[in-house]
């Protein structure tokens, strides 16, 4: 898809390239050097960075069409850049993808030294690196996980069958026909609501070395039905491995699109304060189409804005109570919200356990079971602030023996007073949500329990207004 720009778009681009990188720096990412980051600052910095993975099949690099040729646009933006020099796997797929782990969470080390905020950091890569860059993407543990992702006609999938095949003999080697691997670093099969960041893909439709409806497509659909914000851009020509080539005949609406994406993707500041929303379906956003910039904890970040950096940790249909048929503590949010280290967290629970197969059961426990998610949280260095919610109204109709059914009025009589109970004994604020939203009204899907864009925008007024309080 063509598009024309306009002359002041274009002058502008070339006014914001026009700014100078102020320190160049290797730095040695193994002893031996043989992995390292080439490091570009600019001279007056944004707080983003960009750790880029060159492609080359895995079993070279192209370090400077794919690299470095790239520093003076981002530094002209304010972002620094950090070209990776990346080991090749030789069939050991833990090396490059170490390489590039380590790089991520080098930059967020060094964020105060290289003026960069730790929330602020982002991938790119291309071909093969873009198969890095996405694996990094999606596997990488929260600490080592970037902000934001830049593919490049990226190679998505290890099914030698539809993809570059020469990638997936350098990366998965003689394990390239077990097809569990081979579906565990198909990346389009590990996109994660809430963990797998924004994106966006820049491809030629005519690339007839990594296929973009096998690789680039299949993983922009799946970040879109994961509710990820993604960009698609695909040119009507230009093959595969344009990268900065201004011979590229959509070199300069290229730059003029990739600059208007990072520029959408806002800023955190550096010494933003860390909230964790942690809930079930309501916090994740159920029903909610781009549940990650319309559910509640993603309008939560609008409204704090960038001195906060909000996250949502919500699985749908869980539960408070640790003998519940989904508890929440047994789930990867769970540890991956205390790995995130919260300054603030946010605690929507309490819904599901209401059901008879939970609370008829094990509703006792229900108050020491919350006292223990509570004592985990205030064990972490972060010593947070922790607000308990009183989970919102539901008026869903069900029969009466229905062991799954979610009863308000179990949650009025019971889960709240023993919320309240908690809050009470730990000195903690309740946010009460029950009568926000309001039932029968726009706010609230059809099923009448979770509720709409409109209903999560509520939700996350009042947490805010109680946050800042």
């Amino acid at each position: 898809m063509k598009r024309i720009f306009s002359t002041m778009s274009l002058m502008s681009l070339a006014v914001s390239l026009s700014a100078q990188t102020s320190r160049t720096f290797t730095v040695n990412l193994t002893p031996d050097g043989d992995a390292n980051m080439q490091v570009f600052l600019p001279e007056t910095p944004s707080g983003k960075a960009v750790v880029d993975c060159p492609g080359g099949g895995y079993s070279h690099l192209s370090m400077q069409n794919e690299g470095t040729d790239w520093a003076k646009y981002f530094n002209g933006q304010g972002i620094a850049f950090c070209v990776l020099k990346y080991r090749m796997p030789k069939g050991d797929r833990t090396i490059p993808v170490g390489d590039a782990q380590k790089a991520i969470k080098t930059v967020r080390d060094s964020a105060e030294a290289w003026h960069v905020s730790p929330y602020d950091v982002g991938i790119m890569g291309f071909s093969a690196g873009g198969h890095l860059a996405s694996t990094v993407a999606t596997h990488a543990p929260i600490e080592s996980r970037p902000d934001f992702q830049i593919l490049f006609y990226p190679v998505i999938s290890m099914d030698e069958k539809v993809t570059h095949k020469g990638s997936v003999v350098g990366f998965l080697g003689d394990h390239r026909t077990d097809g569990k691997l081979v579906k565990e670093f198909s990346n389009d099969k590990q996109v994660r609501r809430h963990v797998t960041p924004p994106a966006i893909l820049l491809m030629a439709g005519d690339d007839r070395a990594v296929p973009i409806l096998t690789n680039g497509l299949p993983y922009y659909e799946a970040l879109r039905r994961a509710g990820v914000p993604a960009s698609l851009h695909i040119y009507p020509a230009g093959g595969h491995g344009f990268g900065f080539r201004n011979t590229f005949a959509y070199h300069t609406q290229m730059l003029s699109e990739l600059s208007q994406w990072l520029k959408t993707l806002g800023s955190v500041k550096a010494d933003a304060k860390r909230v964790a929303c942690i809930g079930n379906s309501i916090t994740d956003g159920h029903g909610i189409d781009l549940s990650d910039v319309n559910g509640y904890p993603a309008q939560l970040q609008k409204i704090l804005g960038n001195g906060y950096a909000v996250r949502n940790f919500g699985v749908s249909g869980r539960t408070m109570l640790n003998n519940g048929n989904r508890p929440y503590m047994k789930e990867k949010a769970w540890a991956e919200a205390k790995a995130f280290n919260p300054d603030i967290v946010v605690i929507k629970l309490g819904t599901n356990d209401s059901k008879p197969c939970n609370w008829d059961s094990y509703g006792k426990e229900f108050t020491k079971d919350m006292q223990q998610m509570i004592d985990e949280l205030k064990a972490l260095p972060a010593k947070p602030k922790i607000y308990l919610c009183c989970p919102i109204a539901s008026s869903n109709k069900g029969k009466a023996d229905d062991k799954n059914l979610i009863r308000d009025s179990i949650v009025v009589a019971d889960v709240i007073p023993a919320i309240r109970k908690v809050a009470k004994k730990n000195k903690l604020t309740v946010i009460d949500l029950h009568d926000v939203v309001k039932q029968g009204s726009d706010e609230m899907l059809r099923d009448a329990i979770h509720p709409t864009a409109k209903g999560a925008g509520k939700i996350a007024r009042k947490v805010a207004e109680t946050i800042i309080l």
